[in-house]
């Protein structure tokens, strides 16, 4: 007979620990919604004071805050006061590198919802939202602009935080002009034709997307003059007279059906001499924690998209009259997928 053991095995207790992350993923959005962050700036403050400036309840406040501490989020000083930290300092509103606006949108149930269901996910291999239309994976986001705005904002800081490193990977400005396809506030964009000073750009998406990035003054200035704002719908058209032709994480968001659509219209676009580029998040090796699986399961249970090894955007790109050339690695976590036309492709 085995004896009783004098502890829970440690690999038990590893497993239990890894569902925390529902826990402190709910705390970081919480806390990102109502701005503590910002409230912190200045200087440490006590739960008490905290809650009254957010009119929320203070004992629940600090338990959140206290949580969150202990992972490094923020500092408890004593007497039920915090601080910022350099983790929470990128939680405060408008900074270089600020996540609030990823962690806003992560917490709205358009985003975490889906998750509830994930099981659905995997039995079907459809996400829980499957009676959208065929087209309609963003629809519900678009039918309202406070959901829309706060979309946008996600993914805007989160171009910002890759546009400079994707601008200086590849060159960009050997093909004269570009097309960002789904290019959203124009904040990458910006980025490209800033760090190739000869490129000409169009920005395109959906017309409710063109119309705010009009308001924003990532394509102001200098950079007005090369750049020319074009509404679309990646489905049925893709605006021409370009030769590079870009998309920044949309093709991960549709099955490869749908997928294969969007780029049987950009391959439309694009021509003979042109180049289609994708940015798509790398997998990485087996039996490593990375990013792009991580962001895999997220297009299982919100959109039905899906990440793409090498091989299989290969595939994909092949079936809609690309070839692809090469992958250019921009960090561990992304990369840019060089397309060409099958026929340019074979000739060059």
């Amino acid at each position: 007979m085995m004896g009783a053991r004098s502890t829970p095995p440690a690999e038990a207790l590893e497993l239990l620990r890894m569902t925390e992350g529902l826990v402190v993923h709910q705390a970081l959005c919480a806390v990102a919604a109502l701005g503590v962050a910002d409230l912190l700036d200045a200087g440490e403050r006590t739960a008490s004071e905290l809650a009254a400036a957010l009119q929320v309840d203070g004992h629940a406040l600090y338990r959140a805050l206290r949580f969150l501490a202990g992972r490094g989020v923020f500092r408890e000083v004593g007497a039920r006061a915090f601080a910022n930290t350099p983790l929470s300092a990128y939680l405060r509103t408008g900074v270089p590198g600020s996540v609030r606006p990823v962690l806003v949108f992560r917490g709205r149930p358009y985003y975490f919802s889906p998750f509830a269901e994930f099981l659905h996910a995997i039995e079907t291999g459809r996400p829980p939202r499957n009676q959208r239309p065929e087209k309609g994976a963003f629809e519900s986001l678009r039918a309202d602009p406070l959901e829309e705005r706060v979309f946008d904002d996600a993914m805007t800081a989160i171009s910002a935080l890759w546009a400079p490193a994707i601008a200086a990977a590849y060159d960009f400005g050997r093909w004269g002009s570009l097309t960002d396809v789904g290019g959203g506030n124009g904040l990458l964009l910006a980025a490209i034709l800033t760090a190739h000073p000869g490129l000409h750009g169009v920005l395109a998406d959906a017309p409710s997307v063109v119309d705010r990035a009009r308001q924003r003054d990532f394509l102001s200035g200098e950079l007005a003059r090369r750049t020319r704002l074009e509404p679309c719908d990646f489905f049925d058209a893709v605006p021409g007279g370009t030769r590079a032709y870009l998309m920044k994480n949309v093709i991960h968001d549709w099955d490869d059906a749908q997928a294969r659509r969007i780029l049987q219209t950009c391959r439309r676009a694009v021509p003979a001499d042109g180049v289609l580029l994708l940015v798509e998040y790398r997998l990485g090796d087996e039996n490593v924690p990375s990013l792009g699986k991580m962001v895999d399961l997220v297009m299982l249970a919100v959109t039905g998209g899906k990440e793409r090894t090498v091989d299989e955007h290969r595939l994909l790109l092949a079936s809609a009259g690309f070839e692809l050339r090469r992958a250019v690695p921009v960090s561990p976590e992304i990369m840019i997928v060089e397309a060409f036309p099958a026929a340019a492709a074979e000739e060059g």
